[in-house]
């Protein structure tokens, strides 16, 4: 199953910076990890905000909140899902 979802971070703004940079360095690895196993399909920053769109190619809604809850970002986000399906004048095979 296909799913857009759109992440924004909020970090405290009295966290410290070698904290926030051990976190980031952690969901940098976590993420790019996904994206080689084709699970995490598309990544993109959404221009001036702390915040992405992505797109997950996964097995269902449990594998997504697996996914999702496991980011070590995840407690400094807001998560919003939509699920995808084909489009029928999609002229892209790969659009699954």
């Amino acid at each position: 199953m296909l799913f857009h979802v759109r992440m924004d971070v909020n970090l405290p703004a009295d966290m410290p910076a070698g904290v926030a940079d051990e976190i980031k360095t952690r969901e940098k690895a976590y993420s790019q990890d996904l994206q080689r196993s084709g699970k995490w399909r598309h990544i993109w920053r959404i221009a001036g905000e702390y915040a992405n769109y992505s797109v997950f190619d996964v097995s269902g809604n449990a594998e997504l909140h697996e996914i999702l809850t496991g980011l070590p970002l995840f407690p400094y986000m807001k998560i919003s899902v939509t699920p995808l399906c084909r489009h029928p004048s999609s002229i892209h095979d790969g659009d699954v």
